[in-house]
């Protein structure tokens, strides 16, 4: 029997007194699994993400992180935001990014120990920048740098990988080497990943959320043009150009979807 990482029940969110992000989503994911979340701007695919991590508090309804309340799983939780550009004259290194991730681990003011130093190159081979470990991470390309904050990611130990958007500002040509890192990757850790690229969707997470507020479908893939009208609420258009899926993010009605 699978082991339950992720139960949300009828979980309702929001931001102070706005109309409801979230609205009754039921949700289980069991370890092992790797799930992708699509659905439209402002539909509440990030919101899901900032409940559990604890940084939004439903008012209604619970949610469980292996067994244990938000406050006490997310502990267990591996988090990457969407990349973003940074700061090019800001002297941090590879490796450096990366030790953020044990932050979590030690008291306040504690130096990193040598078990640190081993998680952190460890994690560094497991994402495939070990040879990079001293070079400024200014210096890397946008895949090289995902890549790095995967690492950090993985250097808290979790059990659950969230990834917001993770190949949004990554080059064409690196995005499948990302998305198999992440298969790779899933062998040994439950994945969810926020994601309009709906090649990868169909291509490599084992189960679907399609989410507008509600949860409109979860089940294995393919998806068929029927969810994902269901989901944005709006026409899509089927354009067969021989590349990969993709919803094209900030869009209006009637929305393209490339096949």
């Amino acid at each position: 029997m699978k082991t339950e990482v992720i139960n949300l029940s009828h979980v309702w969110a929001k931001y102070n007194h706005r109309n409801p992000i979230l609205e009754d989503i039921n949700l289980t994911i069991y370890e092992g699994d790797f799930v992708g979340l699509i659905g439209p701007n402002g539909g509440g695919k990030t919101t899901l993400f900032k409940v559990l991590l604890g940084l939004i508090k439903p008012y209604q309804g619970t949610v469980k992180i292996l067994g244990n309340t938000v406050s006490k799983g997310r502990r267990y939780i591996g988090y990457v935001p969407q990349l973003v550009e940074l700061d090019r004259e800001f002297p941090v290194r590879v490796a450096d990014v990366v030790r953020m991730g044990r932050l979590g681990k030690r008291r306040l003011l504690q130096r990193y120990t040598p078990q640190d130093e081993i998680i952190v190159n460890r994690t560094l081979e497991q994402v495939g920048m070990i040879e990079l470990r001293n070079r400024p991470i200014a210096e890397l390309s946008g895949g090289q740098r995902q890549r790095v904050y995967i690492a950090r990611a993985l250097a808290s130990e979790p059990r659950i990988l969230l990834l917001d958007e993770p190949t949004a500002s990554v080059d064409p040509q690196r995005q499948t080497s990302i998305y198999e890192l992440l298969k790779e990757l899933n062998q040994l850790i439950t994945i969810v990943m926020i994601s309009h690229d709906i090649g990868a969707i169909s291509a490599y997470v084992k189960t679907v959320g399609c989410l507008n507020h509600r949860l409109f479908f979860h089940g294995d893939p393919p998806l068929s043009t029927e969810t994902i009208e269901q989901t944005y609420q709006c026409p899509v258009d089927l354009i067969a150009h021989g590349v990969p899926h993709r919803v094209l993010s900030n869009h209006d009605c009637p929305l393209h979807y490339h096949e």
